[in-house]
């Protein structure tokens, strides 16, 4: 599989300074030999002065015999209480003194990092400056760490530790705890070795350096970043070290191909302007570095004119980007519809800006949140319209969602357009099917930290490796990675086992990879710091797309300090607590029932209790999202709490301004361009953000949506209404109840009719507009480019010819959406229309006009909508709530014409037209139970029997309906005997 591309520009050919740059000597200014001079006098008056005058003063603090038990007998007076407190300070300027022989060492042999005196944290930083301040003016000084510029840092900020490397957990975002042999010895060992520039006659010394990894120190591991802190003076330049060293092939054999995988004992050519009392001139000038590690420098610097090779230093466990196998690109006219990677979704921030319309660029770029949105929005809408069909809201009928206006129209059609189901298909199923194989091989899940969807394919990283897994999964770039390809992925099906990972949740984008976390994994917090805003968009996002994610089964998601109004989106699922102490509440609680019901179960985390035949809903995952900053002591609690959260199933994402929590195993910052960054953790994504005003659009599609809203809830006016009239013949007529058909235009060729009349039945059913964009991802779902999109609306609108007056039958509205005249229309609009003026028109006061017209309207219904469509088209139509919509309306035709005859006692009449519905709402309660009525008028026993029997045989294992049985219990008391006897 090809590497990805290194974000830097400088990653071509050759590292930046193959060329060897001059060391540039800083000349030493009169404040220099100041600085020095006041060192220098200040470790006299410390070191000589500081003993001479304890010695003169308070003399020797202990007592000259040594008898314990006499000094126990003895009162404590004023001189004892002098005596020890003359002793400490005694130990002080020992300890003192010992730091400064340790920085002397230090900066006079040029290697190693400073050994660390126990307990002398203060005093080793004011060892360390002073010995720096009087060095500054000699030899040494140049490549001396830290300078006087870094005075009131700690010694624990420059070493601080990287909190995500859990102790207790290996893996993710921290350095395996494996060492090479011979390791430890070469602790911070550099050397430099310069190469002559093209021409010159012998090389200069001193030109390059280089840097040796150095083991993990408790927590504390090694990384680019903190290594360009420490000796670039700015972690952001980690990017060059990665340029330089990149590919090249290492003491142990393997390579460096991402920034986040270093391993102990690796060698990094640093940039010329590298300082630091880690660095030196040449190994031959550090004596203490052992001559096979430098043997291992100049073999390494030999390796600097590299030719770009595959290779990955698999022995790190950082998140890291995956890498990809190689995916042919689909031609900018590829019909077929397949798993969404549009190409507008990965273009740069300006070139999604010139072809955006408007539309949010957040939801653009966020496939799986928008198709976890719309797949839930459009749930919504059809339960409104069952519930409104069965009279479940105050007998209400209405027919038709309600229109979106403003921003909530912008974000539906950012929705249509972002949204990738068939990536989330293919996530659910290659998850569950993952579970089910390991469970029938009888093995445990492996704790997965991070997903990363590349090209269709999907990567798991684990925590630790977990052996071979089972096929079609292979391992991928080292033992950590599994990887399913995207079309050994499709061979899944459907499965009811129970989702391994509900707590996944995507968190950006880096090098076209999709990073998605796994928020219930985590081994304790996870901190968010950034502006208010910044953050609120990040949880905001979070938050929805748990709440309407395809991949999760049963959770709870907790939102504390934010987002009261987004439990809307998934009222099951998301609850809004007041603020912290009711969390921390909630949560001591639920953390004691958690512990105690794996111990009954004999589970030692969720992951063994969530699959195979000890699966039980309350494996089900519970994430608390935290917008507002803790106090320092809910800090401590929620840590305690979050210590063993990830083994019961508990995942806990904390905002803070900016400073550290306690116990937060994994920290990231939202920055004000919408990078997510984990510096130390190898991490920096483009955010999937939520912000604020498409927060409140998404809100109200699905608050219009709500099923309980009330009297203004959506109305059962056609948003298009056709003039029904002898007058009212359309010029163009197209027939999409049943087999397509176009009345009124020509054929167009052969190569592109197939595309244009998709087109035109996209806009047939969105009379009120549609969106270019939206019309473009409809047709072409793996992305199309600009040029195309305006070409195949031209054609369409040559297609669809113009008025009498000149005007084009497709039009732009003030929006610039797609809009079609009144002269073209579908037999949907017509139904529409026949049985709105039957119900709300002229036939609500004349029996034989509501007669005819719904006659009429009933005509038209000649089987399901768009029934002969072309295998691979007119996917979007899962998008859609027509395959609703016409079900009911035509349920709904044939209850009012079968009631119009039964009032006369025609109840062949009434069964005739209930029979034409049921060919196309096969499903719908209601006929079936009115068909029940209409033959039992007959007064024909037998008849009724074979149609309960009919009936019985389609309801399958399931079962008739509660009401069905009880109306037949009604009309055919016998009919259990009576059926059984027929079978």
């Amino acid at each position: 599989m090809p590497r990805r591309r290194s974000p830097s520009p400088s990653s071509s050919t050759a590292p930046r300074n193959r060329t060897p740059q001059p060391v540039r000597v800083r000349r030493r200014s009169f404040g220099d030999f100041v600085k020095a001079f006041l060192a220098f006098v200040a470790l006299l008056v410390l070191l000589v002065g500081a003993p001479f005058a304890l010695a003169v003063t308070a003399g020797w603090p202990l007592p000259e015999t040594f008898e314990p038990m006499e000094w126990l007998k003895q009162d404590i007076s004023v001189g004892t209480f002098l005596s020890i407190l003359t002793f400490v300070v005694w130990l002080a300027w020992a300890q003192f003194t010992a730091c400064v022989l340790v920085e002397m060492k230090a900066a006079l042999s040029g290697v190693g990092v400073p050994g660390r005196v126990p307990g002398a944290g203060p005093s080793q930083l004011l060892a360390r400056q002073l010995v720096a301040a009087l060095l500054l003016v000699g030899a040494t000084a140049a490549s001396f760490t830290p300078g006087l510029g870094q005075l009131g840092q700690s010694i624990e900020g420059n070493q601080r530790p990287t909190v995500a490397a859990a102790q207790q957990t290996p893996g993710l975002f921290a350095q395996q705890q494996e060492q090479a042999a011979g390791t430890a010895a070469a602790l911070a060992e550099q050397a430099s070795h310069a190469e002559a520039a093209p021409g010159s006659s012998a090389k200069q010394r001193g030109d390059t350096k280089f840097y040796r990894i150095q083991p993990p120190e408790g927590r504390h591991h090694d990384s680019l970043w903190e290594i360009s802190e420490r000796h670039l003076g700015d972690g952001r330049r980690y990017k060059e070290i990665f340029d330089l060293n990149k590919d090249r092939t290492q003491p142990d054999g393997s390579k460096l191909s991402e920034a986040s995988l270093i391993r102990p004992g690796w060698i990094m050519e640093m940039p010329g302007d590298a300082r630091g009392g880690d660095l030196v001139e040449m190994p031959d000038d550090a004596p203490e570095v052992s001559p096979e590690v430098q043997q291992q420098i100049r073999d390494y610097d030999r390796t600097g004119d590299h030719t770009e090779g595959g290779g990955s230093g698999s022995g790190a466990a950082q998140v890291s980007v995956p890498e990809q196998r190689p995916a042919p690109a689909p031609a900018p006219g590829n019909d077929d519809a397949g798993h969404r990677a549009p190409a507008e979704q990965h273009a740069t921030p300006a070139a999604q800006d010139s072809s955006s319309f408007g539309l949010p660029e957040a939801l653009l770029a966020a496939p799986l949140l928008a198709a976890g949105l719309l797949g839930a929005l459009g749930h919504r809408r059809r339960q409104a319209l069952w519930q409104s069909a069965f009279g479940g809201i105050g007998g209400r009928r209405g027919m038709e969602p309600p229109t979106p206006a403003g921003d909530a129209l912008d974000v539906q059609d950012a929705l249509l357009v972002g949204a990738d189901p068939e990536g989330v298909r293919l996530l659910d199923r290659s998850l569950r099917g993952l579970a089910a194989s390991l469970a029938a091989e009888s093995r445990p899940l492996p704790t997965v930290y991070a997903a990363w969807l590349s090209s269709g394919d999907l990567h798991l990283q684990l925590a630790q490796p977990s052996g071979k897994p089972p096929a079609p999964w292979q391992l991928g770039q080292d033992e950590t990675f599994w990887l399913l390809a995207k079309d050994d992925a499709e061979r899944y099906e459907d499965t009811d086992t129970a989702a391994p990972y509900p707590g996944l949740v995507s968190l950006g984008t880096m090098d076209d990879s999709r990073l998605l976390l796994n928020l219930e994994s985590v081994p304790g917090l996870v901190s968010l710091s950034g502006s208010e805003a910044d953050r609120a968009a990040v949880f905001a996002s979070v938050a929805a797309e748990l709440a309407t994610n395809g991949w999760s089964d049963r959770m709870t998601i907790t939102l504390v300090g934010f987002g009261e109004d987004l439990t809307s989106l998934a009222p099951s699922r998301l609850r809004h607590l007041d603020g912290v102490e009711a969390l921390i509440e909630t949560m001591e609680a639920e953390t004691r029932q958690r512990r105690g019901a794996l111990g009954a179960a004999g589970h030692d985390s969720v992951l063994t209790g969530r699959t195979g035949p000890a699966q039980h809903t309350r494996w089900a995952p519970h994430l608390v999202l935290l917008a507002a900053e803790p106090s320092a002591e809910d800090a401590v609690t929620l840590a305690e709490l979050a210590a063993d959260a990830s083994r019961l199933g508990i995942g806990y994402l904390v905002g803070t301004e900016g400073g550290e929590l306690p116990g937060a195993a994994w920290e990231m910052e939202i920055t004000g361009e919408g990078r997510l960054l984990a510096p130390l953790l190898g991490l920096e994504l483009d955010a999937q953000l939520l912000p604020a005003a498409q927060q409140r659009a998404v809100v109200e599609l699905f608050t219009d949506a709500d099923p309980g809203r009330g009297p203004d809830g959506p109305g059962d006016t056609p948003p298009f209404l056709v003039d029904i009239s002898e007058q009212g013949r359309p010029a163009v007529y197209a027939r999409l109840v049943g087999p397509y058909e176009i009345i009124g235009l020509d054929t167009p060729d052969d190569e592109r009719s197939a595309l244009l009349h998709e087109a035109l039945a996209l806009l047939l059913l969105h009379r009120e507009g549609v969106h270019p964009r939206v019309l473009a991802s409809a047709l072409w779902p793996r992305g199309v480019t600009d040029d195309v999109r305006a070409a195949l609306v031209e054609r369409l609108r040559g297609w669809l010819g113009t008025e009498p007056d000149g005007t084009p039958r497709l039009g732009t509205d003030a929006t610039g959406r797609l809009t079609l005249a009144k002269s073209v229309v579908s037999d949907l609009d017509v139904l529409r229309s026949l049985y709105h003026e039957a119900t709300q028109g002229k036939g609500v006061d004349s029996r034989a006009v509501r007669g005819r017209l719904l006659t009429d309207a009933l005509v038209l219904v000649r089987g399901p909508l768009l029934a002969d469509r072309p295998e691979g088209r007119y996917r979007w139509l899962t998008h859609e709530i027509v395959d609703a919509q016409l079900p009911l309306l035509v349920a709904d035709t044939g209850l009012a014409l079968a009631e119009f005859h039964l009032v006369k006692n025609r109840a062949e009449k009434a069964i005739e037209a209930l029979n034409a519905a049921l060919r196309t709402a096969p499903a719908d309660e209601r006929l079936w139970n009115e068909l029940l009525r209409a033959t039992h008028a007959l007064d024909d026993p037998e008849r009724l029997t074979a149609l309960a029997a009919d009936l019985i045989g389609r309801s399958g294992a399931r079962g008739l309906p509660p009401r069905t049985e009880a109306l037949l219990d009604e009309l055919l008391p016998a009919w259990r005997d009576t059926v059984a006897a027929a079978g």
